[in-house]
């Protein structure tokens, strides 16, 4: 009796908004590698960071009407731009588009003309393994001290990411987002799905990455799909990220030896690469070091953290020495102060002389 009410509610719900009857598209194929290698050499070397702006604590706060800050969005990105950095990547949240689906597609067409007006593509993910387990719409809580990413939020949840019944409404969701921005040149890749498998998730995050995969591939989009990997201990979850990814990017905040040798074992899918998370100042993962080796192979370098702010990234992920609000000597990831301050200038000297050669 339960599984027939939820499957009614979700029926009613997507009959109310008006998706009932959505167009069913023919199944796009995967990228040749001739179409990734002209869109490689359209673009050139990809260089930028995980963006959230300091305001925000999470992917619910950054979108939310209430929350969405144009201005700190513009400035920061005005930044990046000074800096040589050309693209960002943004994670959203089904849940600002399940209470507001128009709102939400509105305040994404801002973000993209002030990245455009500030000369950076964008990369926008959508669904993420990490962090919280439940998620909410309305006031987010503020950060806890000294705790690395302490309010950033799964999507869809650790429960829904495993229920066939709630896929219905985030097939809707995912092909909304993407039918409505498929031709938008603003938009540089799509990343389907950040870090499946992680927070003890394991293979059970199988069921929605296929399904994600299909549901993009059934869209009129556009630009590439991706989805990064990041862990050896998810064999299974890394042969459908690989095999299904128009362009190859992976995750690794280790020492040069471990990126080169990362680097060389993707090359074997003669696709363009992108590292789309390093960095890690603790784990010897440095601007100084990793950035100039990605150039050197020709792998897009976008490193986790921007502007210090609200998602306590300065802090390592199961640091607990700084409860007492005191900064950490070497912070682990971001590169400004919210007074565009550097935490190291010669990091940022790296990057523009990187950005611009």
């Amino acid at each position: 009796m339960k599984n027939i009410y939820k499957c009614a509610m979700a029926t009613a719900i997507i009959s109310l908004m008006g998706f009932a009857n959505l167009p069913v598209h023919e199944s796009q194929a995967k990228w040749s590698i001739k179409q990734t290698n002209e869109w490689q050499k359209k673009y050139g070397w990809l260089r930028g960071c995980n963006f959230i702006p300091s305001t925000a604590i999470n992917q619910l706060e950054m979108w939310q009407y209430e929350t969405f800050d144009t201005a700190t969005i513009n400035k920061e990105l005005s930044w990046a731009n000074e800096i040589g950095l050309n693209m960002m990547r943004v994670f959203l949240h089904h849940k600002v588009w399940e209470q507001d689906p128009d709102g939400f597609k509105k305040r994404i067409e801002t973000y993209l003309a002030i990245s455009k007006k500030n000369n950076i593509f964008t990369m926008f993910v959508f669904f993420d393994d990490c962090w919280a387990k439940t998620a909410a719409i309305g006031k987010q809580p503020v950060p806890r001290a000294g705790i690395h990413n302490s309010g950033w939020l799964q999507d869809p949840g650790q429960r829904e990411s495993s229920d066939t019944l709630y896929f219905s409404k985030l097939e809707i969701y995912v092909k909304d987002i993407m039918n409505s921005f498929a031709n938008d040149k603003r938009i540089i890749l799509w990343d389907l799905y950040n870090e499946p498998g992680n927070t003890s998730k394991g293979d059970s995050s199988m069921h929605l990455l296929k399904r994600v995969f299909r549901w993009a591939r059934e869209t009129k989009v556009k630009q590439p799909i991706t989805v990064g990997v990041w862990s050896d201990r998810y064999p299974n979850l890394n042969k459908v990220q690989l095999e299904n990814s128009d362009i190859i990017s992976y995750h690794n905040y280790n020492k040069e030896e471990s990126q080169l040798a990362q680097i060389s074992y993707l090359k074997h899918y003669n696709r363009p690469i992108i590292c789309s998370e390093y960095m890690a100042r603790t784990k010897g993962s440095l601007f100084q070091t990793i950035m100039p080796l990605l150039k050197k192979e020709n792998v897009g370098a976008i490193n986790w953290g921007f502007v210090s702010g609200k998602t306590n990234t300065i802090f390592e992920w199961n640091d607990k020495s700084h409860t007492d609000g005191s900064e950490p000597t070497l912070w682990f990831h971001d590169i400004y102060r919210k007074d565009k301050t550097a935490f190291s200038v010669d990091e940022i000297n790296v990057i523009k002389k990187l950005c611009s050669e």
